[in-house]
């Protein structure tokens, strides 16, 4: 299990959703915590640290792996990658 972080930015992006939509990305922080290649999270690596994984269809969490600790830096709508 890893210890999760969030950062402003995603704190900001978050609100962007409504309710149910806010639930689901909670959901899916959940599966990261207790396993980041659960499969219906479709994790990807971007970059260097930094890896993008499926809420919904439309949706994705852009995030950084460090030993113990997943900091979760933002979430948008299925393009939102291309800014990392």
């Amino acid at each position: 299990m890893y210890k999760i972080y969030l950062s402003a930015t995603f704190r900001k992006s978050i609100k962007k959703f409504d309710s149910v939509r806010q639930k689901l990305i909670v959901k899916k922080i959940e599966f990261l915590k207790n396993n980041p290649d659960h499969p219906s999270l479709r994790t990807e690596k971007l970059d260097g640290e930094r890896w993008a994984s499926s809420v919904s269809m439309g949706i994705r969490l852009i995030w950084e792996l460090y030993e113990d600790t997943i900091n979760v830096i933002d979430v948008g709508k299925h393009d939102i990658y291309r800014q990392y």
